[in-house]
């Protein structure tokens, strides 16, 4: 596998825009507490979509703050999947050319040639109008409509070069283009055309469904995402198509058969059952569920304008806070574990709603720690900090 870097030069900052910043903290309220790494990946995609197309630097330590992973796990991920890009890439399209053997063998060279000719010599090089990149990739999964080439989320598949010019000239031109096969054959069905299931048999006991044809309007991007994700329908109209009625019928008659005989047979118990004597519900022993607490009352815990004595204590030693949370923890006026130490359910309420997202405190056993620094004691964590074990404590930079 080749050797992948991040870009030499980085932006300043990272940071989820308000829209993307909701979607995430929902994102990781799916999972149970201490498993939000599992968030790492869809995260590290929304990033790259954010920023025009690739993962820089700072949005990997943003990411990392937020599930409370090391930086080098994050770092890990990044560039372990070609998923992600790692630079910067063309703002209108980064057209990644695939050269496994099936497209290689049906002229994908002739493709990169003009990756080559028209958008930069070497690839994950930008265009002078900084609008194209592109590299080569192995196998993309549309073998038999080989060649093709993958545009951000879409696939454009059964290229030429004349066609292939066409699609770079529509991109550079603001039209809209339509993924898939590109030279008029649907999805990945033969190139001659439709040669089976194309009529219903009424003399045999099966039904052939009527293929949709669909007529190629679909737009990049994502109808072709969304056929598979809605099982398979080509319609979004909610109105099924000839093949869905037909194999819809199939199978409302194969139920009728088969329910057939445990109809009868309920019929049987149900008259059954009524000639025996009623007897009394049987009582359930089911504890009933406890409702949910509610929202507790926010309340400023005591705030300082500075550390006292100009010596702040390092919360770091608290699991759970890193750098960047210690710097919020400061600027909001917190600097000694003993605060932390006497927060009160409505103060870790008030520090809570102004942090990333809810549950850390509670989570990660805050105001127990503090407790125990506070009287100058030592926990696991913090003794592992002081050993220099936990990387994400430490601050870098």
């Amino acid at each position: 596998m080749a050797v992948r870097r991040l870009a030499a030069e980085q932006p300043e900052s990272f940071a989820f825009t308000e829209k993307n910043l909701a979607w995430a903290r929902k994102l990781i309220d799916r999972y149970p507490a201490g498993r939000q790494a599992s968030a790492v990946i869809p995260l590290l995609w929304r990033a790259q979509e954010q920023n025009e197309g690739w993962v820089c630097e700072p949005a990997i330590r943003y990411i990392a703050e937020m599930l409370d992973m090391p930086h080098i796990r994050v770092l890990e991920v990044a560039t372990f999947y070609t998923m992600f890009q790692l630079q910067p890439v063309g703002k209108k399209a980064h057209i990644q050319v695939c050269g496994t053997t099936p497209c290689q063998l049906r002229g994908s060279e002739d493709l990169i040639k003009i990756c080559k000719s028209r958008i930069a010599k070497h690839m994950h090089e930008i265009s002078e109008d900084g609008m194209f990149s592109w590299e080569e990739v192995e196998c993309l999964g549309a073998c038999v409509n080989a060649p093709m080439v993958q545009i951000f989320k879409d696939t454009y598949e059964d290229l030429t070069p004349d066609s292939f010019n066409k699609l770079i000239d529509d991109i550079a031109a603001g039209k809209e283009v339509t993924p898939g096969p590109q030279n008029g054959r649907r999805f990945s069905m033969a190139e001659g055309g439709q040669t089976s299931l194309t009529e219903i048999d009424d003399d045999t006991k099966g039904v052939l469904p009527v293929p949709h044809v669909v007529e190629g309007n679909e737009k990049a991007s994502h109808a072709f995402a969304g056929a598979s994700i809605n099982g398979g329908g080509n319609d979004f109209d909610g109105v099924p198509t000839p093949a869905e009625d037909a194999v819809a019928k199939v199978k409302a008659a194969y139920a009728a058969k088969q329910s057939a005989p445990a109809v009868a047979d309920t019929q049987k118990k149900v008259e059954k059952a009524a000639a025996k004597p009623s007897e009394p519900a049987p009582v359930s022993k089911a504890k009933p569920k406890a409702e949910p607490a509610a929202d507790v009352a926010e309340k400023a815990p005591e705030l300082l304008k500075e550390a006292r004595g100009g010596k702040a204590d390092d919360l770091k030693q608290l699991k759970g806070v890193g750098p960047k949370l210690e710097a919020t923890l400061n600027e909001l006026g917190f600097f000694h574990f003993d605060q932390v130490a006497a927060w009160t359910a409505e103060e870790v309420a008030w520090v809570d709603s102004r942090l990333k997202f809810k549950g850390r405190i509670e989570r990660d056993g805050w105001i127990e720690q503090a407790k125990t620094l506070a009287s100058g004691g030592e926990t696991e964590f913090s003794k592992r900090v002081a050993k220099g074990n936990v990387p994400s404590s430490k601050n870098e930079g």
